[in-house]
Protein backbone atom coordinates (compact mmCIF):
# COMPACT_ATOMS: atom_id res chain seq x y z
CA UNK A 1 0.00 0.00 0.00
CA UNK A 2 1.30 3.40 -0.64
CA UNK A 3 0.31 7.27 -0.17
CA UNK A 4 -1.48 8.20 -3.38
CA UNK A 5 0.11 11.62 -2.87
CA UNK A 6 3.24 10.10 -4.24
CA UNK A 7 2.06 9.00 -7.07
CA UNK A 8 0.34 12.27 -8.04
CA UNK A 9 3.51 13.79 -6.83
CA UNK A 10 5.29 11.81 -9.55
CA UNK A 11 2.65 12.87 -12.17
CA UNK A 12 3.08 16.46 -11.93
CA UNK A 13 7.23 15.66 -12.39
CA UNK A 14 6.56 13.56 -15.66
CA UNK A 15 3.94 16.67 -16.85
CA UNK A 16 6.67 18.84 -16.80
CA UNK A 17 9.14 16.38 -18.43
CA UNK A 18 6.79 15.78 -20.80
CA UNK A 19 5.92 19.40 -21.82
CA UNK A 20 9.64 19.80 -22.06
CA UNK A 21 10.46 16.94 -24.35
CA UNK A 22 7.75 18.11 -26.33
CA UNK A 23 8.95 21.03 -26.58
CA UNK A 24 12.19 20.65 -27.41
CA UNK A 25 11.78 17.14 -29.22
CA UNK A 26 14.72 15.65 -27.16
CA UNK A 27 14.50 11.78 -27.64
CA UNK A 28 17.25 11.50 -25.27
CA UNK A 29 14.88 13.64 -22.40
CA UNK A 30 12.22 10.95 -23.41
CA UNK A 31 14.95 7.91 -22.70
CA UNK A 32 15.27 9.48 -19.10
CA UNK A 33 11.55 9.33 -18.54
CA UNK A 34 11.35 6.30 -20.51
CA UNK A 35 13.87 5.12 -17.60
CA UNK A 36 12.34 6.56 -14.57
CA UNK A 37 9.07 4.64 -15.88
CA UNK A 38 10.57 1.61 -16.27
CA UNK A 39 12.82 1.48 -12.44
CA UNK A 40 9.45 2.79 -10.67
CA UNK A 41 7.17 0.01 -12.33
CA UNK A 42 9.65 -2.65 -11.59
CA UNK A 43 10.06 -1.30 -8.33
CA UNK A 44 7.43 1.97 -6.45
CA UNK A 45 9.77 2.12 -3.87
CA UNK A 46 12.70 2.94 -5.84
CA UNK A 47 11.63 5.37 -8.37
CA UNK A 48 13.30 8.40 -8.38
CA UNK A 49 10.37 10.85 -7.94
CA UNK A 50 8.83 8.69 -5.50
CA UNK A 51 11.69 9.21 -3.38
CA UNK A 52 11.83 12.45 -3.83
CA UNK A 53 8.27 12.91 -2.23
CA UNK A 54 9.15 10.47 0.18
CA UNK A 55 12.20 12.29 1.32
CA UNK A 56 11.38 15.83 1.25
CA UNK A 57 7.58 16.08 0.64
CA UNK A 58 5.89 13.53 2.55
CA UNK A 59 7.46 14.49 6.19
CA UNK A 60 6.18 17.74 6.05
CA UNK A 61 2.12 17.03 5.26
CA UNK A 62 1.49 14.27 7.90
CA UNK A 63 -0.77 11.21 7.55
CA UNK A 64 -2.39 10.24 4.24
CA UNK A 65 -5.87 9.70 4.45
CA UNK A 66 -6.37 6.78 2.87
CA UNK A 67 -3.52 4.22 1.27
CA UNK A 68 -3.73 2.55 -2.52
CA UNK A 69 -2.17 -0.30 -3.49
CA UNK A 70 0.72 -0.61 -5.39
CA UNK A 71 -0.53 -2.96 -8.27
CA UNK A 72 -2.48 -0.48 -9.86
CA UNK A 73 0.19 2.10 -9.81
CA UNK A 74 3.16 -0.44 -11.15
CA UNK A 75 1.01 -1.11 -13.98
CA UNK A 76 0.25 2.90 -14.84
CA UNK A 77 4.01 3.56 -14.74
CA UNK A 78 4.54 0.34 -17.01
CA UNK A 79 2.24 1.95 -19.59
CA UNK A 80 3.77 4.85 -19.14
CA UNK A 81 7.25 3.30 -19.89
CA UNK A 82 5.31 2.05 -23.29
CA UNK A 83 4.60 5.52 -24.64
CA UNK A 84 7.50 7.59 -23.41
CA UNK A 85 9.42 4.53 -25.34
CA UNK A 86 7.47 4.48 -28.72
CA UNK A 87 8.49 9.19 -27.94
CA UNK A 88 11.98 8.08 -27.37
CA UNK A 89 12.03 6.15 -30.86
CA UNK A 90 10.45 8.16 -32.80
CA UNK A 91 12.28 11.03 -31.79
CA UNK A 92 15.89 8.98 -31.94
CA UNK A 93 15.17 7.55 -35.31
CA UNK A 94 13.71 10.63 -37.67
CA UNK A 95 10.19 10.30 -36.46
CA UNK A 96 9.48 13.23 -34.76
CA UNK A 97 5.18 12.89 -34.94
CA UNK A 98 5.51 9.35 -33.82
CA UNK A 99 7.73 10.85 -30.93
CA UNK A 100 5.21 14.06 -30.21
CA UNK A 101 1.95 11.61 -30.59
CA UNK A 102 3.50 9.38 -28.05
CA UNK A 103 4.64 12.22 -25.65
CA UNK A 104 1.19 13.92 -25.82
CA UNK A 105 -0.42 10.58 -24.73
CA UNK A 106 2.14 10.22 -21.79
CA UNK A 107 1.91 13.85 -20.91
CA UNK A 108 -2.14 13.82 -21.07
CA UNK A 109 -2.37 10.75 -18.40
CA UNK A 110 0.43 12.15 -16.48
CA UNK A 111 -1.71 15.49 -16.39
CA UNK A 112 -5.01 13.91 -15.74
CA UNK A 113 -3.28 12.38 -12.80
CA UNK A 114 -1.33 15.19 -11.60
CA UNK A 115 -4.30 17.68 -12.04
CA UNK A 116 -7.41 15.58 -10.89
CA UNK A 117 -6.14 12.31 -9.43
CA UNK A 118 -7.05 10.63 -12.45
CA UNK A 119 -4.54 7.68 -12.75
CA UNK A 120 -5.91 6.66 -15.99
CA UNK A 121 -3.37 3.64 -16.11
CA UNK A 122 -4.65 2.59 -12.59
CA UNK A 123 -8.36 2.42 -13.88
CA UNK A 124 -7.20 0.44 -16.95
CA UNK A 125 -5.98 -2.46 -14.51
CA UNK A 126 -8.74 -1.83 -12.06
CA UNK A 127 -11.04 -2.40 -14.86
CA UNK A 128 -9.47 -5.75 -15.79
CA UNK A 129 -9.13 -6.89 -12.44
CA UNK A 130 -13.19 -6.44 -12.27
CA UNK A 131 -13.53 -8.13 -15.85
CA UNK A 132 -11.50 -11.24 -14.79
CA UNK A 133 -13.71 -11.66 -11.65
CA UNK A 134 -10.30 -10.38 -9.72
CA UNK A 135 -11.35 -6.79 -8.01
CA UNK A 136 -9.59 -4.90 -6.29
CA UNK A 137 -9.96 -2.44 -4.10
CA UNK A 138 -8.68 0.81 -5.13
CA UNK A 139 -8.44 2.63 -2.13
CA UNK A 140 -8.44 1.93 2.45
CA UNK A 141 -8.66 3.74 5.03
CA UNK A 142 -4.76 4.20 6.25
CA UNK A 143 -4.44 3.27 10.03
Amino acid sequence: MTDPRGPRFAAAVTTLVMVAVLLTGSGWLALAQAAVFALTAASPRLGPYGLVYRTLLAPRLGKPAELEPLAPVRFAQAVGFVFAAVATLGYLLGSPLTGAIAAAFALAAAFLNAAFGLCLGCELFLAYRRLTGRPLAARVPAS
